[in-house]
């Protein structure tokens, strides 16, 4: 992958807090004076998952898993340290991290605010959020920071790999500790339609069009097409979503400000530490900043359909998960910042003995 497939963050990418905001608004507008919208799109659900809300869902997971050259993984055994700190801080570190703050806010320092329920709801939703590493918005976290565009595609790939099998036992662990019991069925339904159906398609997709037409079409034009089409999935997404979240938002404001509170020091804590530690190990900048992006930012499209699947639209645990949406961009951009500015850093000797392990890019 070259740069030309991860291109500059686009207006709707920068705003995308803004875009959120506006439709939460509308969302809970259209199910607080026309109820009637949201009621009827209830109706459609197959094994309590929204049929509406799962095909608009795979309109934004499924351009994402194009863009992840699978081929790649090949090349693991090239500048390990990288990818090692990925995978620790991502699966060993990053979910229990957030499980430890987020409970920490939820139970303790917000119980004058958050009744027992709301804390536990809430505390779900964050464990969804940790337990799933970015695979889409990282590569443009990668590009802004001039990350090594084929590194990152060998760390999102290898993600998207460990997602399949550990994403459902770490979510059951996790939230069996927190008091909440959910059938192991319904959780692994929901990798199954969120991971694996868009994963396959977006294989087989990728596979037949560079083969018919090439690897630069396929990136230079064919991916191209489908950024609006993700954008709109998203926003239309959160529309229904808040449609059906409508009377917990009214009736709880301030919620949302303190959801995004652990939320926000669990992102800024796990870009530290992996950013930390490469600089440590005598990563290059080009990987290590992508290394702390892909664990600070989220799969908030999987959290949200899984969130929905074992808890329904209007259950406040996809709230929590919504306003990981909320934040990701402002935070994301503002540690791009920092990694830009601390980019020489990296390029000054730390030690009068050459490393003969150091990553070269």
């Amino acid at each position: 992958m070259d740069h030309k497939q991860s291109p500059s963050i686009s207006f709707f990418e920068k705003n995308l807090t803004y875009w959120v905001v506006l439709c939460m608004i509308i969302g809970v507008l259209i199910g607080r004076f026309a109820p009637a919208i949201p009621d009827f799109l209830a109706k459609f659900e197959y094994a309590k998952v929204s049929i509406p809300i799962a095909v608009l869902i795979w309109l934004m997971i499924y351009p994402m898993m194009m863009k992840v050259d699978f081929a790649s993984v090949k090349d693991v055994g090239k500048n390990p340290k990288g990818l090692l700190v990925t995978w620790i801080v991502n699966w060993l570190i990053k979910p229990f991290t957030m499980f430890a703050i987020a409970a920490f806010f939820f139970y303790v320092v917000f119980k004058p605010w958050i009744s027992p329920d709301l804390a536990k709801a809430y505390l779900a939703g964050a464990v969804l959020l940790g337990a799933a590493p970015c695979t889409a918005m990282v590569f443009v976290w990668s590009h802004l920071t001039r990350g090594n565009a084929a590194y990152t595609v060998v760390q999102v790939a290898t993600n998207d790999l460990i997602i399949l099998v550990a994403f459902t036992p770490i979510v059951a662990f996790l939230l069996g500790i927190g008091g909440i019991t959910i059938p192991w069925e319904t959780l692994l339904i929901s990798v199954v339609l969120f991971v694996v159906v868009p994963l396959a398609g977006g294989i087989l997709t990728r596979t037949a069009v560079i083969r018919a037409r090439g690897i630069e079409y396929f990136q230079n034009v064919f991916i191209p097409k489908f950024n609006n089409i993700t954008i709109a999935g998203l926003l239309l997404t959160l529309v229904l979503i808040f449609s059906f979240q409508g009377e917990v938002i009214i009736s709880n404001p301030l919620h949302i400000g303190l959801i995004a509170v652990p939320l926000v020091i669990q992102t800024v804590l796990i870009f530290f530490l992996a950013y930390g530690v490469c600089y440590k190990l005598h990563c290059n900048h080009d990987i290590a900043a992508p290394a702390g992006m892909i664990g600070a930012s989220n799969f908030f499209e999987l959290s949200v359909a899984v969130a929905i699947t074992l808890f329904g639209a209007s259950s406040p645990v996809v709230l929590a998960t919504i306003v990981g949406v909320l934040v990701e961009v402002p935070v994301m951009l503002a540690l791009v910042g920092y990694a830009n500015r601390t980019r020489g850093a990296f390029s000054v000797p730390r030690s009068t003995k050459a490393d003969p392990n150091r990553d070269v890019a």
